[in-house]
Order: structure tokens, then sequence, then C-alpha cells
């Protein structure tokens, strides 16, 4: 396995004036009416504008459990669904958010992806899986994969920036919601259902299917699905190692360089769910088990795959309309709980090395109150446990239990008649108790450490006009350390380190402030946001600049066969940036009676510091602006996209800048309805022009490029 650590190199060439003028052109775009990341393809005007009377609007859940229209939120938040979720899909929930506002991801290659919000990853992101936690072990490293596979999301909600009023002090960078039904949660009549199928050449070449089907009487609801997915080395579109790379360190005499595709990231991918609920006009109650499975490789770690399987149950259920039986005091109860097995092993040469398991359950409660005057709201609390086990010579973290249980509190308080003007307020208080357990082993200790954390935040919606809306949010949060950032002390293979956590590590504390325009008229939208973030104590793992051997000894730096040692530790940072989006109408009935043309852009830029040292934060995405024409008449859509990832030169010490790239896509679809089903048949072209690209966010950014030129053929089907 290369040591990461040793590729750095700092410099590269300034960038040519025909990106300056690609800089210039998209942010023109911007300010004329702009843009929506890979939104769904243009609808005709009068197929849009009958969509909009006769389609309900997208509700928001996940940053407001009063439900509000993703328009009318206080937080920043983007919804992908229906079409749109479809013809973005990746391979993983990294990839298929990547592009979104403010949302880029950390690429260990082709199969580990997380998502980046605003610079922040890892531990302060919440994923969630229909409202509930999930329980793995991707946080812990970046070569671990997230056991939800987008293939069978119904839709995916981005809150971007703190959402620990709801989530907790995890959710410090926001919260990335992948809703199913696999617990159905409104009455079913007939049976329905929906069949994905796919195949991609080029790029992460490989195919992949899913299926889902429901069935019910109107009281009674079942819920299948099942996918698969395989995949082969990834195609790139030269060598895999960068040219500072190859320079800075050549192989030794008879290696010849990877070149043309990245080594060991194929990968095979399955899983399924049943579920059932009985349902009722204003409630239900139902159960579902899910079973992930995923066999794979990352290119830090040639003659290493990565076996995984998740086993999960849930209960969940809803009763609404509760003020008569309550006298007033509640309008509506909902509560949810799983229990979650996992284990992944890392398989070298056919023999098991490092073996991570994590069991644990996690219990969710809300209550929606009566109304207090105008004042509406939701209490609840939260509890969960996790128990988790990395056992093998390789394994850096110990054993540990962790507790957890926490109340939290969300009102809103309309301040102007019609709602013009509102008030959201949110608190939440979390305990948690995290203990080791050394087993015998001379690296780790039994130890425990208890914290309690508080967070609270206040935001406030003005709509100007029907169309112009102006929203600010305000929060402080608390965020107590992992059990990694605690007690980890042993060599991390998948990024080439030996990591030391601080046992006596304090609370993560930060006070955020965004504020946002928005308008929406007719096909015309735009919204811009600002945030700025400041830590008072953010944990970041930094070099020592020491080293240690197989024995766990400090040793001088480059000593053969020692890994740099990093270390936890609390230091003042700030973080802060802007994202942009934006669509306009350009024209109608160019052709058609019915067809037209709309033009999209967006742009996202995030900065961050070590308040210490003025050193940056490490990776951080550079600035990113995208521009897209999109051609809809009738049944066809079609889309081309530009992204611009500018050069990121801001980096810390000994880390690897990026050179600026620029990736071209096509989509091309088509809508049909046939005997009681519809279709969506598509084609999507991924990065035409084969550049060699390197994500800036990714550790992996020197060894493994982005995927070369792809396209992929897929059909969707719902009855």
């Amino acid at each position: 396995m290369p040591n990461l650590q040793a590729h750095k190199k700092n410099a590269s060439r300034r960038p040519s004036r025909s990106a300056l003028r690609a800089i210039s052109a998209l942010t023109a775009l911007l300010a004329s009416g702009g843009a929506y990341a890979q939104g769904a393809p243009a609808e005709s005007a009068d197929a849009a504008e009958s969509a909009e009377r006769n389609t309900l609007k997208t509700v928001v859940v996940t940053a407001n459990p009063l439900g509000s229209e993703l328009n009318e939120m206080v937080a920043p938040a983007s919804a992908l669904q229906g079409d749109a979720l479809t013809l973005r899909q990746g391979s993983t929930l990294g990839q298929t958010l990547d592009g979104l506002p403010g949302v880029s991801s950390t690429g260990f290659g082709p199969n580990a992806s997380r998502p980046v919000i605003r610079g922040l990853d890892a531990d302060r992101i919440k994923i969630l899986q229909d409202g509930g936690s999930t329980v793995d072990a991707s946080s812990l490293s970046y070569d671990h994969a997230v056991p939800v596979d987008p293939l069978v999301a119904e839709r995916i909600e981005v809150v971007r920036g703190p959402a620990a009023l709801m989530y907790g002090g995890n959710a410090i960078g926001g919260v990335v919601n992948v809703i199913d039904n696999r617990i159905p949660k409104a009455p079913v009549e007939g049976v329905g259902g929906a069949l994905d199928t796919s195949a991609t050449a080029g790029g992460d070449q490989g195919r992949g299917a899913s299926a889902l089907l429901e069935a019910g009487n109107g009281r009674f609801a079942i819920h299948a699905d099942a996918f698969a997915r395989k995949t082969s080395d990834q195609r790139i579109p030269g060598f895999a190692r960068s040219a500072a790379l190859r320079a800075s360190q050549p192989l030794a005499e008879g290696e010849s360089e990877a070149y043309g595709r990245l080594p060991n990231t194929s990968a095979q991918q399955d899983g399924g769910s049943l579920g059932g609920a009985y349902t009722w006009a204003d409630g239900f109650v139902g159960a579902n088990y899910s079973a992930y499975r995923n066999e794979y490789g990352t290119p830090a770690e040639s003659d290493v795959r990565l076996k995984m399987k998740q086993d999960r149950f849930a209960l969940a259920g809803e009763a609404r309309e509760l003020s008569g039986a309550t006298g007033g005091w509640l309008e509506a109860v909902k509560a949810s709980f799983s229990h979650t097995e996992y284990e992944h092993k890392e398989i070298e040469h056919g023999a098991t090395g490092t073996i991570f398991r994590n069991r644990g359950w996690d219990a969710r409660v809300e209550a929606r109150h009566g109304n207090i005057g105008p004042l509406r709201g939701v209490v609840g609390a939260q509890f969960g446990q996790t128990r988790f086990s990395a056992l093998g010579e390789e394994a850096f973290v110990p054993s540990t239990d962790t507790d957890n249980a926490a109340l939290f509190v969300f009102e809103e308080l309309p301040l102007a008649a019609g709602g013009d003007l509102k008030l959201d307020l949110g608190g939440r208080l979390d305990h948690s108790r995290v203990r080791s357990s050394a087993n015998g082993n001379e690296r780790f200790s039994d130890a425990s450490r208890s914290f309690n954390a508080a967070s609270a935040s206040a935001g406030l919606l003005y709509k100007l006009t029907p169309a112009w809306s102006l929203s600010s949010n305000l929060a402080y949060t608390e965020r107590a350390p992992t059990f990694y950032e605690l007690f980890a002390n042993g060599p991390h293979v998948a990024t080439g380190t030996w990591e030391v956590g601080d046992p006596n590590a304090a609370k993560e504390r930060a006070t955020s402030l965004d504020l946002g325009v928005r308008f929406k008229n007719g096909p015309h939208s735009a919204s811009l946001s600002g945030y700025y973030n400041r830590f008072a104590n953010y944990l970041a793992l930094q070099a020592t600049g020491h080293a240690r051997d197989e024995a766990g000894d400090v040793v001088a730096a480059g000593t053969a066969g020692a890994l740099p040692e990093f270390r936890y530790a609390g230091v003042p940072a700030t973080l802060y940036g802007f994202e942009a989006e934006g669509r306009t109408r350009l024209a109608e009935r160019l052709a058609f009676a019915g067809d037209s043309l709309d033009l999209e852009g967006r742009v996202d830029l995030v900065r961050g510091k070590n308040r210490d040292t003025g050193e940056p934060l490490p990776r951080l995405a550079p600035l990113r602006l995208g521009g897209a024409l999109i051609y809809g008449a009738g049944p066809w859509n079609a889309r081309v996209d530009v992204t611009y990832a500018a050069r990121q030169t801001r980096v810390p010490a000994n880390d690897t800048p990026t050179e600026a790239y620029t990736l071209l896509g096509l989509a091309l679809s088509y809508k049909f309805k046939l005997a009681g089903t519809q279709t969506l048949v598509y084609l999507r072209g991924d990065n035409l022009t084969n550049q060699d690209a390197r994500n800036a966010t990714s550790l992996l950014r020197d060894i493994a490029p982005l995927a070369g030129r792809s396209v992929k053929v897929g059909l969707r089907t719902t009855f």
C-alpha cells in the first residue's frame, strides 16, 4: 500500500485564459438567472404549467418535522426524487449527491464515497435511512462504504448547515436523509411497482438493476424490493498516479504504472427488503427487514478486498388527528425503532485480516403538540446504543460501547399574518457515554468518557413578495468526540498513517450563521446562501512530524516501513463560503408548439483555516462552476452540462494541490406510457472529453483520478 502522506507536492501552473473566460461567463450566467445542479430535465411550458396545477408540492421533513415546502424552508435544503434522481444516480451516495450546491464527496475510489457538505465530512454529517440512524463504520475510515444504495431510494433530502436541533451534534455540517417506502405509510390499493435497469460502458463500467413491488387492500400493505449492481475496474483517462507523483516517486525497476484502468476497483453489491404495514386514514404501523451485501476493492490497497454485510430490522408508526382524544394537547405522534447488525471484513490474499463489527439500535419518538396561541411545534426524544469491535493485528481502534440519549424541541412561530414572516426555534440536549475495552491489546486501555452536549438554533424566513424571500439561521452546536477521536492508536492502513486519539478530548463547539435569498416565479428560480462557521474546538487529525514502526515505537520521520503519526487535537477553526443556483426559461415554441429551452447555472465555494496556525483545513473543494442547457419537447428531453472545478492550492503544508478541470456531460431521455405503465428511457454521457480530473476532497487524489469517459443507458418503468 502506498504511503499516501508521502505523495505531496506544492505547485501547479496558473489557470489558462480560456478557463478564466469560462469562469467569467458562468458567473454572468448565474447573475442572469442561474442554476440547479443536474435537476430533472425541463418539461414543455404547457406540461410544466399542468404539472404545477395538478401535483402536490415537494414537502421536506428532514429539517422541519412540521413539514415545509422546499421553497418555504428556513434552512437551506435540496431534494432529489423522480426522474431527477434516476438520471443522476451513481454507484454510491456520495457520487449521487456530488455537485449539488455545497455538496462534494470523499471519493475513496468508485466504491466508497460519503457526502461532504460545506467542507465538513465524517462524523459531522448525519446520514439517515428513512429518518433513522444508520449503524455502520463509514465515518471511521474513508475506505468503508455507506451501506445505503441509491437504487432503492424514493427521495433523498439534503439539509446544508447545522441541523443539530433535530439530530444532534453529528449533524453539525448537515443531514442526508435517504427516504424509501419500505414501511408503507399510506393506504395502498391494488398492485404497483417499478423496474429499473442500466448498463455503463467506460468509466465505472458495469450493470445494475432493481425491482420494487407494493400491494394492498386499503388497510394492509406490503412492500418488497431487491437490487443488484456489478462493476469492473474503473476506466481512467491515463495513468492512475499523478504526474507529480510519478516524477517524485518513480517505481522500482521492473514495475509498471497502472494506465487506463484503476486497479482493484471492481465491486458487486446486492440486497433487498420485505416490509408491511397496517394503515388507516390518519396513521400507520409497520415493520421491515432489509439486507445489504457489498464486496469491493479500493485503489489504496491493491491486494485487499472488503466484504461488508448489514442486516437491519425496523419498526415505525404514526397517529395523526389526535386533538379530540387528547383534549387538544397532542395533534400527532410518530415513533421509530431500528436494530442493525453490521460486519466488515478486510481480506488480503484470501485471508481475513481485520474484522469490524457494529451492532446497535436506535429509537426515536416525536409528538406534535397542540397550538399554543400561534405557536406550533414538536417535542421528542431519541435513544441509541452501539457495540463496536475491531479484531485483528491492523485494528487501529479498540472495542467500544457507546450509549446516547437526547431530548429535543422544534417550534415555529408566525410573526405576521399569512405566514410572510416566521421564526423557527430549536434546541437539543444530548448525553453520551463511550467506553473502550483493551481486550489484551497493549496499544489500548480500558477507559470511559461521558459528555453532555447542548445545541440551539433560531431561524427567520421573510417573504418579501410571493416570488422573493429572505432567510437567516443562527446556531450554536456541541458535538461529543467519537470513539476513534478518543481512543484510536494504531496503523490505519487505508490512509497510510498511524492514528492516535486524544482520550482527554473536549467537545467540539461551533457557532454558525447562514444568510440566504430565494426567488421563484414560474419556470424561473434562483437562490444564494452564504455561511460562516466558527469552531472554538475543532477536532482535527494533524501530522505530528513523527513516525511509528510496526511495533508502534516512535522513530525518525522517513524511516523505512514506518508510518507518519497523526493525532487528533482540538484547534480553533473557521469555515465559510457560499453557494448559488438558478434556472431561467430562455425560449418557448422554438420548433414545436410545446417545446422550451432552459438555462441552469450553479456555483459554490468553501474556505477553511486553522486559526492557530493560519493553515487551510485539508481536503476542501475548490471554486466550482456549472452550467447547463435543457431542451424539452413533449416526452423528449435533452441536457448538455458543463462543470468547472478550479485549482485547489489552498492546502496544508505537505498536502497535495490539484489542477483545474472541466467536465462535459450529456443526457437524453424519452418518457412514454404503455398498457398501464410509464417508462423513462435515458442515455447519459459523463466526462465526454475524457479529462484527467482529480478530486480535491479525496485522500486518494494522487493515485486515483475520477472516472474517464462513460456512457450509461437505462430505463425505469413504473406500474
